[in-house]
Order: structure tokens, then sequence, then C-alpha cells
């Protein structure tokens, strides 16, 4: 007799829950998270928007739809003032100590978005190398030392050999001729020392010529080096140093705070932040990829701006419960597994140009 009494336990529990659920009207908040959630037009739509209406319509579920900030949402779950966020959120285990998230219905990861580089700008960056300390601290000692072989040469040639090292000023210029010659190796002929001490100059001066030339060639290709690394655009660590800006409260910000990332700007919104990269203040936006793409490819006032093929920071989206409402959350997790599997939800993330990976 008491298998049949839990079988109907069971039975009364589930009625229960499924006329809770029909009977109340859940408050169901969301942000603007395109092309998730999309706010342009007078109804939301999106992929989010698509998965929870099929739901909500498969369970009989009576809910009201609340645009608000992204912080706002986070805060409203975690006192359970609303019932649950349909935006995509990142479910981390500080989120899971705070609310209920469903099943993941899309991974996704981090990138990094940057200002686009003019061909002028990176002339001018091309050309700062050769202002740098280490490639004109070289190009003065190169000038002196070619300077001081060519008048020493000239002291000794211009009494002996006065036809190719003429006297007074005129006499210097052709030494500094042949001390230029004499180190680039050219070898032109129309001038050379005869005198004794003008041969041992020369000697000396075309094996240090030899030394000095690949010293100072070694001192710009360091520079070089040296500029194009701090430019860099490889990998997420090339963006320590740098002035990055990102969302408040989201995994990306958590997953930069965790690695260490010395000048992070967190904004509230994401047009915030992409306006703040537009704009110089900071040098680079790290943000959820298919979010990023989205924006930047249907927005003309992002046109100056592009994604970097840089993944990081594998994430999982979810729905969000209050903790209330965890029975609820159950069935929307079933629900949701039903319809990433069908081949509708594979056309409508290639609608939006998404891939799962």
């Amino acid at each position: 007799m008491k298998f049949p009494i839990i079988t109907l336990l069971c039975l009364l529990c589930f009625t229960s829950l499924k006329a809770n659920v029909a009977n109340d009207t859940l408050t169901v908040a969301y942000t603007r998270a395109a092309p998730f959630i999309i706010t342009n037009n007078s109804q939301p739509e999106g992929i989010s928007i698509w998965l929870w209406e099929h739901i909500a319509a498969n369970l009989e579920l009576e809910y009201k739809l609340v645009e608000m900030p992204f912080g706002a949402i986070l805060k409203g779950l975690e006192a359970g003032t609303i019932d649950m966020s349909i935006n995509p959120l990142t479910v981390t285990s500080e989120r899971s100590k705070k609310m209920n998230f469903t099943y993941p219905f899309y991974a996704s990861n981090s990138t990094v978005a940057i200002k686009k580089t003019t061909t002028v700008q990176q002339f001018f960056r091309f050309m700062n190398t050769f202002l740098s300390i280490n490639f004109l601290s070289g190009f003065i000692g190169w000038i002196f030392i070619i300077f001081f072989f060519g008048v020493i040469a000239w002291f000794f040639e211009r009494n002996k050999n006065p036809e190719h090292f003429r006297p007074g000023w005129e006499g210097i210029w052709d030494g500094l001729w042949w001390s230029v010659v004499t180190m680039t190796t050219v070898g032109y002929g129309d001038k050379s020392p005869k005198s004794t001490g003008g041969k041992m100059v020369a000697l000396i001066w075309m094996f240090s010529g030899l030394l000095f030339i690949s010293g100072l060639t070694a001192s710009v290709a360091s520079s070089l080096t040296v500029n194009q690394l701090s430019w860099n655009n490889n990998s997420i660590t090339d963006f320590k140093s740098r002035t990055s800006g990102t969302i408040k409260s989201t995994g990306t910000e958590n997953y930069l705070r965790r690695h260490f990332f010395k000048d992070i700007i967190p904004f509230n919104g994401l047009t915030e932040g992409l306006d703040a990269l537009k704009n110089n203040k900071v040098e680079a936006f790290l943000y959820d990829e298919p979010i990023l793409k989205y924006r930047l490819a249907n927005e003309a006032t992002y046109q100056s701006l592009e994604v970097l093929p840089i993944k990081f920071d594998l994430q999982f989206y979810a729905f969000a419960f209050a903790d209330q409402h965890e029975d609820l959350n159950k069935v929307v997790s079933q629900k949701i597994l039903e319809y990433t599997e069908s081949m509708d939800w594979r056309l409508l993330l290639a609608e939006y140009d998404l891939t799962e990976l």
C-alpha cells in the first residue's frame, strides 16, 4: 500500500507546482545584449527572447518582461525582487551562490576589440622607432666616430697627399668623405691614404667600421623589435599592461582581476565602453565575443573598431532564477535541453551568424 501513496503524493506535488506556475506572473528581467536580446524595436527580440517565449508557451507560464540595467538584474536576483533573468548570464561559482542557473544554452568566450590602425598611424609608429633613445644615441656616436677618423686621416695626409686631402676646411671635408666611404666598404678609390700614419688610421678604421656598423644595425633592430612587441596583439597577455575596459560585474571583469591585469576600467554598459574605445580613452575593450562582434558589425558608429582573433575565458550562458524558484528552474532547464537540441535552434544561431562550440 505504500507505493500507491508515494505515487499519489508525487502527483499532488507536480500538480501543485504546475498550478503555481500557471497562476503566478513571473517578473522576467532583461537588458540589451544583442544578438541574444535586441531592443531596437518596440518589442525585444533575439536568441534569448525566442528561447524564452517558446519555453513559456510550452509550460503555459504567465510573465511580464521588465527592462533593467545589468547590475540591477544581478542585485534583483540575489534579493529575490525579480523572479528570473533571460539575459545570457555567464555561469560562475560566485554567482551560483546567489542565484539558480538553468542548464546552459550557449557556450562562448571573451575576446578583444581595438581601434583600427590606419596606414598613416602605422607609418608614424614605425618612424617613432628611429626617434628612440637607443637609435639616436647610436646615430650621434656614428657621426662622431666618422668625424674623428676623417680628421685624423686628413691630419696625416694633408702634407704628403694634398691632391686627395686638400688643406683647410676643404681637406677636412675630404677626410669625412673618405671616412664614410671606407666605413661603408664602398671603396670608390677617389681618395686613399699614402702616408704611413694615414695607412695605419685606414687599417684601424676599416676593422672598427665593420664592428661599429654591426652594432648600429643591432641597435636599430632591437628598437624595431621592442616597438613591435609593445604593439603586439597576438595574445590576451599582450594587453596586461595596457589600459583596457570591460563591463562591470561581468565574468570578463572577474577573469581580468584574477589574472592580474594592471589597468582595468569597468563601465556600466557596452555602449559606454565602446564609446571610450572609439574616443581613445582605453586602448582595448574586452568582453563576450558574440556580443562584441554583433554590435560592431551592425552599428555604423563603430566602423573604426575591430575584433581581434583572440579567444579567452570560456563561458557558458544560462538563464537565472531567484532562489525561491528552484523547482521551476528544473522544469525550464529540461525545456532548454529539448530546444537547444532541435534543428530550429541551429537555424536560429545561423541566422545571427553564430555557431556552437
